[in-house]
């Protein structure tokens, strides 16, 4: 069981760190691009689709790390002044409502994936791309977000700390 917990955790953190390297080329790609545009060339249409890809990439790839991190945006407005009996059935239950609704977008993600690849339909823009490099991504990273928000319905930890207030 350690060694797949350790695979498990490598594959988020893999993720996670493309998700970051995306993150570190639409920075270059848009400052190389606004370059090109200024010294009166046009930037390829790869710069344009590949900054389109990363977006949505490094979204989907980076989210279950940041589940698994508690870096997601939740107000605590309500949690901060419940007592501890209480903010751990609540945080649970919110926990059970995202394994619930990650789980049906892991669903309907493979579903999409699926025709995708039963259709054969391509991203037809600057470049022939199947549209399932494109979807694959869903039933992937929603199906490990629901492993991760699983963790907080029973596992010992809560989703939230009850704490207000910024944490650095």
């Amino acid at each position: 069981m350690h060694l797949v917990n350790r695979c498990y955790l490598m594959v988020l953190n893999g993720m996670a760190l493309v998700a970051a390297i995306m993150l570190v080329w639409l920075m270059v790609a848009i400052v190389l691009s606004v370059v090109i545009r200024n010294i009166g060339l046009q930037p390829s249409a790869w710069f344009f689709l590949s900054t389109e890809y990363a977006m949505f990439y490094l979204t989907l790839l980076g989210a279950p790390w940041l589940v698994r991190q508690k870096g997601h945006v939740h107000i605590e407005l309500l949690t901060s002044v419940l007592p501890p009996a209480a903010l751990n059935v609540l945080s649970r239950l919110v926990a059970l409502l995202c394994v619930l609704v990650c789980a049906v977008l892991a669903w309907k993600g493979l579903d999409l994936v699926m025709m995708n690849i039963e259709r054969s339909d391509y991203d037809v823009r600057a470049f022939f791309v199947p549209k399932w490099i494109l979807t694959i991504a869903f039933p992937i990273s929603f199906t490990l977000m629901a492993i991760e928000f699983a963790r907080f319905v029973v596992g010992p930890e809560i989703l939230h700390s009850g704490e207000a207030g910024i944490k650095e």
